[in-house]
């Protein structure tokens, strides 16, 4: 496995920075690509390939602007894999950013919130 996964966002996918040397891992941008399942695909295996022995600590930043309906199954894959992450006992959690007056990513945040385990802070930028 890379120690990185670094993916260059557009106009409709997000930039993924996970740099397991540097204890990055952020997702930032817009989400709604063509095909959701097939570009998170390598992100979702990195991470998943990570869990198997991650860094004493991990947390997952999730900047969005905007995510379409595809993106957030896929969104929520990765953040289950942050909990999987934790319940192995290692210290794990996860940062959800929205701007400021962004009702709907706040609410996106705090859905997610209520269904994880693992801690997740809100941030309003």
């Amino acid at each position: 496995m890379s120690d990185k996964l670094i993916l260059r966002g557009s106009e409709d996918t997000p930039e993924i920075n996970f740099d397991r040397s540097e204890n990055v891992f952020s997702i930032s941008g817009r989400s709604y690509p063509e095909n959701p399942r097939e570009f998170y695909k390598p992100v979702v295996d990195w991470l998943t390939n990570y869990s198997e022995s991650p860094n004493p600590s991990t947390m997952l930043v999730v900047d969005l602007e905007y995510v379409n309906s595809g993106s957030v199954k896929e969104v929520f894959k990765m953040l289950y894999l942050v909990e999987d992450i934790m319940e192995s006992g290692v210290e794990a959690s996860i940062r959800w950013c929205y701007r400021n007056g962004d009702e709907l990513m706040q609410q996106k945040g705090m859905e997610f919130k209520k269904f994880l385990q693992v801690p997740v802070e809100l941030e309003e930028r």
